[in-house]
C-alpha cells in the first residue's frame, strides 16, 4: 500500500516536470501553456486522492491535444503524460 501511493506520488511528480517543459517554452502557444498550468494545478490539489487528481488533469491534457495550432513535438509531451497519468490508480 505505501509503495502504491509513492509511486503514484512519483508519477504525478514526473507529469508536472514534463507539463513545466510546455509551459516554459515559449514557442507553444499561450492557450496550451495555461491548460497545461490547470493541468499542474489539479495535480497538486491535496484535497484529491492521486486517481482524482491524475483523472483531472488528464481530462485537461485530451482536451487540448487536438488542438491544431499545437506544436507536433508539443503533443508527444502531452500524449506521453497523458499515458503516464493513466497508470495513476487509488
Amino acid at each position: 500500500m505505501v509503495q502504491a501511493v509513492y509511486d503514484n506520488e512519483a508519477k504525478i511528480r514526473q507529469a508536472t516536470i514534463m507539463l513545466m517543459r510546455v509551459i516554459n517554452d515559449t514557442h507553444v502557444p499561450r492557450n496550451i501553456r495555461r491548460a497545461a498550468m490547470e493541468a499542474i494545478k489539479q495535480l497538486k490539489d491535496p484535497t484529491l486522492s492521486p486517481g482524482v487528481r491524475a483523472a483531472n488533469a488528464i481530462s485537461i491534457l485530451d482536451e487540448i491535444s487536438q488542438d491544431p495550432n499545437m506544436p507536433v513535438y508539443v503533443r508527444t509531451i502531452i500524449w506521453n503524460v497523458i499515458t503516464l497519468l493513466e497508470t495513476v490508480k487509488d
